[in-house]
């Protein structure tokens, strides 16, 4: 018989390292924030504490609008993405087209923030792909339209880029989470009743899977609010989101921004929290309207149209940024191209040889940091959930994986710069791939956990039965099986490292450059050309990852069938 598995002192252990890793850095960001924030930062000549901070954000000018054009920007992102992922679940869960959709969309995943901002930024332009696509034949145009697209100040189209981005994270939650619940009884019953599949879903299903994904929705919802790469490409400028507008501060070569750019990180700290309170009420009155509906016995069959404009939707979130990226992949190979034209005159690949060479270095950064800080998260996961045995994660140590999503990063990221600078240290390689270390682990970690969680335990109970030791178990037995699981961990893992900007750009000070930060610098009037070269690398590095992931299997258990799956 096996042994039975010990959850006191393990668990403990494992719950503590946690904290140690996850919790220490980010208290010492948040501190990082608060105490400047207050004028006390000696290193600066900040000696005693002062409210002048704070008096001297309120008069910048125009920060209300910037402070609540994040707010309702991050709020309306999370509700239209919660919508359409929620909508398409219920009408189509357990469907043919769901499987198509699922395809289509999974992908998306793998491209970073900042170039599925400028593929939506290429496509709605005033001389964008779409407008000389129909140009000047249907519109008349000869010249660029004086639109306001991108940077609209509405931020409507920085919604419409999150919006690209968060729908497929969630759905891939949501996928996740969907295995454990009794969709397929659930479906019966109520259709039973005469529930239709809109109807049936949501008062069955929904609060349940919900409920499994809600943490993933508050880390969408703290993103999206406090967002800046994808704000400095598609959000408004004048004036500029409360992120873009700190991290313009924190860059600034007057050290004593340093505390301007505290009060405003404290500020957006504080915004968050409003955010997140403003969505509990939203959530109470989304159990309020759910419970009017059962209760009010409504069956509400004909459902065709609200399904029909989920899976539109869905299908334009991959269908923008496929585009999107196909437009990329033109303008890093075009020649002159006059508006209206709606193709180039000529291909040409002289583009690509000119801005390699200035690439290769910020490419070398980027490959180094991802490939090690993936390579540590992976190891540190299996570390973690090995110590944790079998068991499930108890609720604490689950939270503790989100402590890194739930915070804006601007704020105590930007607090951990202020305490490399008042410790005299720096910017280095090391201190960058810590603090990417610290967004990675979180994303490898948690696709790890499901897997290593449903591996059939009588593999391991057999190599014990043979003598075998517990690491000899792991080596020969577990992670053997679970190859192609770590592969993909790995992967995510490497997608995260290659997207982050603000991380790199505020510990690294400038001077650690990666493809996104060059990427993102693009975006203040580089040439289209160039910015196409950078974004498709940028987009290309996640897509081979997740192509190493998918064929290393393939090829290594060739003469396995089951293990290639």
């Amino acid at each position: 018989m096996a042994r039975p598995i010990r959850t006191g002192s393990r668990g403990l252990t494992t719950n503590t390292l946690l904290a140690l890793i996850l919790g220490l850095p980010i208290l010492a960001g948040i501190a990082g924030v608060i105490l400047p924030a207050f004028g006390y930062l000696p290193a600066l000549g900040g000696l005693r504490v002062t409210l002048g901070h704070f008096a001297e954000l309120a008069g910048q000018p125009h920060i209300l609008r910037s402070s609540l054009t994040g707010l309702t920007a991050g709020l309306a992102t999370t509700c239209a993405a919660v919508a359409i992922v929620g909508t398409f679940l219920a009408g189509f869960a357990g469907m043919p087209a769901f499987s198509r959709i699922q395809h289509l969309v999974s992908p998306l995943l793998a491209v970073p923030h900042a170039a599925a901002a400028f593929a939506l930024a290429f496509l709605v332009a005033p001389s964008g792909f779409l407008v000389r696509l129909v140009s000047p034949e249907l519109t008349g145009f000869m010249r660029p339209p004086q639109w306001l697209l991108p940077n609209d100040p509405l931020a409507v189209s920085m919604v419409a880029g999150l919006i690209t981005k968060e729908v497929p994270f969630l759905f891939l939650i949501a996928l996740a989470a969907l295995p454990q619940l009794p969709l397929r009884q659930a479906r019966q019953l109520t259709a039973a009743l005469g529930y239709g599949r809109l109807s049936g879903f949501l008062i069955s299903v929904w609060p349940a899977l919900y409920r499994q994904i809600r943490l993933a929705v508050f880390a969408v919802l703290v993103y999206s609010v406090s967002v800046v790469d994808v704000a400095i490409i598609l959000g408004p400028q004048l004036p500029a989101t409360l992120p873009v507008r700190i991290a313009q501060w924190a860059d600034d070569h007057d050290l004593g921004a340093r505390f301007l750019a505290s009060a405003a990180a404290l500020l957006q700290l504080a915004i968050v929290l409003a955010a997140v309170t403003a969505w509990l009420v939203i959530e109470r009155i989304g159990r309020f309207v759910l419970a009017r509906l059962t209760h009010s016995g409504r069956r509400l069959r004909n459902d065709g149209v609200p399904r029909f404009v989920s899976a539109v939707a869905m299908a334009a979130c991959a269908a923008v940024i496929f585009l999107g990226i196909a437009t990329l992949g033109v303008w890093s190979v075009a020649g002159l191209w006059p508006f209206p034209d709606a193709w180039p005159t000529k291909l040409t690949s002289q583009i690509w040889l000119r801005t390699l060479p200035q690439l290769w270095p910020a490419l070398r950064t980027t490959i180094t940091l991802a490939l090690t800080s993936a390579s540590l998260a992976l190891l540190s996961a299996v570390l973690l959930l090995h110590r944790n045995g079998r068991r499930r994660e108890n609720g604490t140590g689950h939270r503790l994986l989100y402590l890194p999503l739930l915070l804006p990063e601007i704020s105590f990221v930007f607090g951990l710069q202020i305490l490399i600078v008042a410790a005299g240290l720096k910017p280095a390689f090391g201190s960058v791939l810590a603090v990417h270390f610290l967004f990675v682990l979180p994303y490898v970690l948690l696709s790890l956990a499901a897997p290593w969680r449903e591996l059939d335990p009588r593999f391991e109970r057999i190599a014990a039965g043979f003598g075998k030791s517990a690491l000899q178990t792991l080596l020969t037995v577990r992670l053997p099986l679970l190859f192609r699981a770590c592969l993909t961990a790995f992967a995510i893992g490497f997608s995260v490292s290659v997207s982050l900007y603000l991380p790199t750009l505020l510990i690294g000070a400038g001077r650690l450059t990666t493809i996104a930060t060059e990427t993102v610098a693009l975006s203040s009037g580089g040439d289209r050309r160039v910015i196409g070269v950078y974004a498709l690398v940028q987009a290309s590095l996640p897509f081979l990852a997740f192509l190493v992931a998918s064929l290393g299997p393939q090829l290594l258990f060739r003469n396995r069938r089951a293990m290639r799956t």
